[in-house]
């Protein structure tokens, strides 16, 4: 009996002994399956409705980095796709020349591009945008002279400034150093936005019109030019006096809800016998200029300091109404900067003397332009129907005004779209066109 229990003890030892060997060997020595088909067996025993993991297979966030990794692949697919769809819908490459202070109404406005540098006062600047089909690139500046520039695109649209005799001069140098490049085909089409003569005397510019022989396809010229057609000859906004750096306005809610101080305001130059010696009397005779902010002067001053600047801007912050009077043509400056600051134009809604608006084509000149394009301004005949219109200002409640300000600069917000949105779409029909059909 002792020999038997003996020998049951001893078969245990070795027993226990085999068994710490085998697991000794299983977790240092026995080769690992392939991750692979671990993976193949859960996947097999999860289609039998038997799965079961063991704790050292068990991952709680595998399924969270996979579905991460997974989406980040998806996006970087997506993302690479985008810029590849971008690069291959560039149909069109434009450069502007910008060479009349209407360009940077043009960029900084209407495309709400920027420059760089954005000192004013720089030698060059330069910008870029890409719109849908075109890559737009910009420059400008006193260092952009023919022939010393890299010319970056097939096509180009050149900033004039056509208003006088020595700027005319000046413009066509420009003219000719466009027509070279073409004629040895460094350039297929040109576009020229023209700052126009303010009588709309512009018969300088015919010779360079393809229409007329010339190499010009697309004009878009400021005022109300018998010139315009709608097929390639367009009219253009006068815009604001950039020239006299007036800035790109942002609205605020202050700009909007905050009560004016002023009725109306009037800061500019009074010329002899002019309807804006009438303005003056009837606001005097009135007792009107003191609910206005007047600031008459009898000479015109070509530059604004920082100080006349501010307190212009100021002006049109603090009143209800700019008053806008005949000129030497009846757009002005005033009335654009006005609409920015939410002050509703009141405009002398009379014809200048000169060829503008002689043309079938305008028929509610002047100001044709912001008048097709529905502008929510005060139109009068004669600066003695003032009274009335001021007096009509003392009856509206603020509410009445504010709602007033919000469809005024709405409206101004998308008069500068749709002019962007209609520049392109011309540059696009047009150059696009003729390059496929030649």
């Amino acid at each position: 009996m002792r020999l038997t229990r003996k020998r049951l003890c001893s078969a245990a030892l070795v027993a226990y002994l085999l068994f710490s060997l085998y697991a000794a060997y299983s977790v240092f020595l026995k080769p690992r399956r392939p991750a692979a088909s671990r993976t193949a067996r859960r996947e097999k025993q999860g289609r039998g409705g038997h799965a079961f993991l063991g704790a050292e297979e068990w991952n709680p966030w595998e399924v969270d980095e996979k579905t991460s990794l997974q989406q980040r692949s998806e996006n970087s697919f997506q993302l690479l796709e985008k810029i590849k769809k971008q690069k291959e819908q560039i149909d069109l490459r434009v450069q502007i020349w910008g060479k009349a202070a209407i360009g940077l109404y043009l960029w900084q406005h209407i495309f709400e591009g920027l420059l760089k540098p954005p000192d004013i006062s720089a030698q060059w600047r330069e910008g870029s945008i890409k719109t849908e089909k075109t890559f737009f690139s910009f420059i400008t500046g006193p260092a952009v002279v023919p022939g010393y520039f890299s010319v970056e695109a097939d096509n180009v649209v050149l900033v004039l400034n056509g208003r006088e005799e020595g700027k005319t001069s000046y413009a066509i140098q420009w003219l000719h150093y466009a027509q070279t490049l073409v004629q040895t085909h460094k350039l297929r089409h040109v576009a020229v936005v023209l700052l126009g003569n303010e009588q709309c005397r512009n018969e300088w510019i015919y010779p360079y019109l393809k229409k007329y022989g010339g190499f010009v396809d697309l004009l878009f010229v400021v005022y109300d030019s018998p010139l315009v057609n709608e097929e390639d000859i367009f009219q253009w906004p006068l815009g604001v006096a950039t020239y006299r750096n007036f800035p790109v306005i942002e609205p605020s809610w202050s700009m909007l809800h905050t009560p004016r101080l002023y009725q109306c305001n009037f800061l500019g130059t009074v010329y002899k016998n002019s309807t804006r010696e009438t303005l003056m009397e009837v606001l005097k005779q009135s007792g009107l200029d003191k609910l206005c902010w007047i600031s008459a002067r009898e000479v015109w001053w070509p530059q604004e300091t920082n100080e006349s600047l501010l307190n212009y801007q100021d002006a049109l912050l603090q009143s209800d109404l700019t008053l806008c009077p005949l000129g030497v043509n009846t757009e002005c400056y005033r009335i654009y900067e006005a609409c920015s600051f939410g002050s509703v134009p009141v405009i002398e809604d009379v014809m200048t003397p000169g060829n503008c608006g002689n043309s079938s084509a305008y028929r509610s000149a002047p100001l044709q332009l912001l008048k097709t394009m529905g502008a929510p301004f005060i139109f009068i005949k004669n600066w003695k129907e003032l009274p009335a219109v001021l007096e009509k200002e003392t009856h509206m409640t603020l509410q009445e005004k504010i709602h007033r300000r919000k469809k005024l600069m709405e409206w101004y917000r998308q008069f500068k779209a749709q002019m962007k949105q209609t520049f392109i779409s011309t540059l696009e029909k047009s150059f696009l066109h003729k390059d496929r059909r030649n």
